[in-house]
């Protein structure tokens, strides 16, 4: 009977630990990505009203 690699499974749960943590961290980015996003949405349509044709600005 072969006797057990440990440290190839130690290697490979390292592995495991950090793709997890990898897709944890995709996962924050594309969360914060989407609430800059919306926020940068609900700046551009205030920004567009105030530059709208036939509005007059000042005098």
């Amino acid at each position: 009977m072969a006797k057990p690699n440990y440290q190839f499974e130690k290697r490979q749960r390292e592995l495991e630990k950090k793709r997890k943590k990898d897709e944890k961290r995709q996962i924050a980015l594309a969360s914060k990505d989407a609430g800059a996003n919306d926020t940068d949405a609900a700046e551009q349509p205030a920004a567009a009203e105030s530059d709208a044709p036939g509005t007059t600005t000042g005098s």
